[in-house]
């Protein structure tokens, strides 16, 4: 029996293993970085261990320093997470020397479906329909460029030992073929320590659609469903649902027997998880194999009522399979946004720094009959490192159906508060209101499709501006009320609060009367709508929640210089509450000019500058590119946006440089 595990991993994932551990009454030991040394999975675990400086290339990726730790601490048994070395057949190799237990697939399926390319190979050979792609090697770039062109216009560019969107470029010609090949063989080897890369035909309008296996030590393997992961950003997921809305019960028990087949042909036991690539006809393609957990297991296991992690522990430890595949029922739904520190005002580039504020939504079974679940590794205070992937928490909402699901996912967005950081809260919850998006009807292009200019917030509707201007109303007269009861006034000199008003937002506006009393608002609009708004909430509450006519709403509410922020379903916006008085002179106030920074490249993001391909002098075209930024373990090529000569490159290589600092100027 495993009586100690030693999670080679950080942030949430690790967190997730200890709280099963602990379920099953296991100690746990956890390593951790420089970078890491406050870090929650550190604090949870029963033993840690420092494993080296903040790179992971000095610390999670290295074998010999997570043998260290294990001798150091007695652990019989190992548990990758995913990433890192997860799918590394070494690591494996050498935990089978050293007489400790993986907690994860044999050596020789890590080997054979963890490799892309060797996994394709052998999908092929045994009969299972592939994308078609070059499996070899490919030795540099021109040989990157011939193989995609015979392949044909758009071709996927991806690393053999990849995942989580790591190494993986889309290329429609023979200049982002080159330049995409370069890119991914540096992510590669800096996230994976494999810089090989392999090539397939991109097939366009795909839904990207995994079965999830579980197999034991005696043979049997069985498949708890599917997850939808068409919601994707530069191949990261982004939002993930089981079931997928697409499939039909044939396809899904063909997809299941599939992935099962592969399995039972490469002696598969533990949680693995088999990748398609599905058309609009429920054809369905083989894509790879990911031999570990999957970051959005949350949402199987809420559907499905399975522990995932426990289940792994249970094969490594020699246990059959304790259901068979009738035993395994689809109940409900579930839906996973992932919470990234990526800003989406600012093309969704990586945001670092200190978590000022990290207040999740209520967890649990909830009134309403849904469930909410957030996985994480941080905490209020702590910090977003430049090391590391960008995900903040994993937010999972359950219900009886996709519809309720996703409503509940939008309310717990609206309640989960973040400061301090730039992060993708409202980008989650514009994914959730689209009307495609609540109709079932995407593909892996959903995002870039329906935002092909980028995020730039989302633009209330009059009912919902309504709304706003209500709440930023009654935070008005709530705090006007404040002012009114400070001690120690003159008798001639006490505030009187008025009920006239202009509750502006947006590009909406309206005259309303309104009055307020023990927490409760009169509101009426001048065209003939009324409103009660009921709320306990008081100046200085970051988020309230809001009773209008009946209808609960959670907003983020803060005061501002010329007003009060609400920040709503994706909408951020400065609400004004004004006298009519000051409302009218407030129209003949000067709009202020933003700074021209025009004959400048900033730095978009905190980052390392690993290339500078211009230097002064040079004359540059627009679509050129200039330098390369790393962060949280991506490479950002910076390009010209228009013809220019370069005045001065102020940055150099290796150099850290801070969100909007100057990496050259133009004439």
């Amino acid at each position: 029996m495993i009586k100690k595990i030693l999670i080679a991993n950080r942030g949430e994932i690790a967190c997730r293993v200890i709280r099963t551990a602990k379920k099953l009454g296991i100690a746990t030991v956890a390593v951790y970085s420089d970078a890491d040394r406050d870090a929650m999975h550190v604090k949870q675990a029963d033993e840690a261990v420092h494993i080296g400086a903040a790179p992971s290339a000095q610390s999670y990726l290295v074998i010999d320093k997570i043998i260290e730790a294990i001798k150091a601490t007695g652990a019989d048994a190992v548990h990758p997470g995913y990433g890192f070395l997860s799918e590394n057949r070494a690591f494996a190799e050498r935990l089978e020397k050293e007489g400790v237990t993986f907690i994860g697939p044999p050596v020789g399926a890590i080997e054979a479906m963890g490799d892309k390319i060797t996994s394709k190979k052998l999908a092929a050979e045994a009969g299972v329909s592939t994308v078609p792609g070059y499996m070899g090697l490919i030795a540099d770039a021109d040989e990157a460029v011939k193989i995609s062109n015979e392949i044909g216009y758009p071709v996927m560019i991806k690393a053999s030992a990849g995942g989580g969107g790591k190494g993986m470029r889309i290329a429609w010609n023979e200049a982002e073929a080159r330049e995409g090949f370069q890119s991914s063989k540096n992510e590669a080897r800096n996230s994976f320590g494999d810089d090989r890369i392999f090539i397939e035909k991109f097939v366009d309008q795909p839904r990207h659609i995994e079965i999830q296996v579980l197999g034991d030590k005696h043979g049997e393997v069985i498949y708890l469903g599917e997850r939808e992961c068409s919601i994707q950003r530069r191949n990261q997921k982004v939002v993930e649902e089981a079931p997928s809305s697409f499939l039909d019960e044939t396809t899904r028990r063909a997809m299941g027997e599939q992935a099962v087949a592969l399995s039972k042909a490469v002696g598969y036991h533990s949680a693995g998880t088999v990748e398609f690539i599905v058309d609009g006809a429920r054809n369905f393609y083989f894509l790879e194999m990911n031999t570990r957990l999957q970051v959005e297991h949350p949402v199987t296991e809420l559907i499905t009522g399975i522990d995932l992690v426990e289940e792994m522990i249970r094969v490594a430890n020699g246990e059959k399979l304790r259901l068979t595949q009738e035993d395994v029922k689809l109940n409900g739904w579930a839906i996973e946004s992932r919470l990234y520190a990526e800003d989406p005002y600012r093309g969704f580039l990586p945001s670092i720094g200190r978590l000022s504020r990290y207040r999740p939504p209520q967890e649990g079974h909830l009134a309403d009959g849904t469930i909410t679940r957030n996985d994480t590794g941080v905490f209020e205070g702590g910090e977003i490192s430049m090391y590391y992937d960008p995900m903040i928490a994993k937010l999972c909402t359950w219900a009886p159906n996709r519809g309720q699901a996703i409503e509940a996912m939008a309310r717990a967005l609206d309640d989960f508060e973040v400061e301090g950081i730039g992060h993708n809260l409202p980008f989650l919850s514009a994914v959730m209101a689209h009307p495609r998006f609540y109709s079932g009807n995407i593909t892996t292009a959903f995002i870039a499709e329906e935002w092909p200019e980028g995020f730039q917030g989302v633009e209330p509707n009059m009912d919902q501006a309504r709304i706003l201007a209500a709440i930023a109303t009654f935070a008005h007269l709530t705090d006007e009320q404040r002012k009114t009861k400070i001690s120690g006034a003159l008798a001639n000199h006490s505030r009187a609060v008025g009920t006239s008003f202009v509750a502006t937002g947006g590009k909406y506006y309206w005259p309303v009367g309104a009055s307020l009393e023990a927490g409760v608002m009169a509101l009426n609009f001048d065209d003939d709508v009324a409103f009660t708004v009921q709320s306990d909430w008081t100046p200085g509450d970051q988020h309230g929640r809001f009773f209008i006519n009946g209808q609960s709403y959670g907003v983020k509410i803060a005061k501002s210089s010329t007003g009060w922020r609400l920040r709503f379903r994706g909408i951020d916006l400065v609400h004004q509450v004004m006298t009519p008085r000051v409302f009218e002179l407030s129209q003949f106030m000067p709009v202020k000019k933003a700074a021209d920074t025009s004959k400048q490249l900033l730095c978009p993001m905190p980052g390392v500058i690993t290339q500078v391909l211009v230097k002064d002098g040079d004359t540059v075209e627009a679509g050129q590119s200039l330098a390369t930024v790393e962060a949280m373990k991506m490479e950002n090529v910076l390009k010209a946006e228009r013809r220019a000569v370069v005045k001065a490159v102020k940055a150099s290589v290796g150099q850290s440089l801070a969100v909007d600092e100057v990496i050259m100027e133009f004439e």
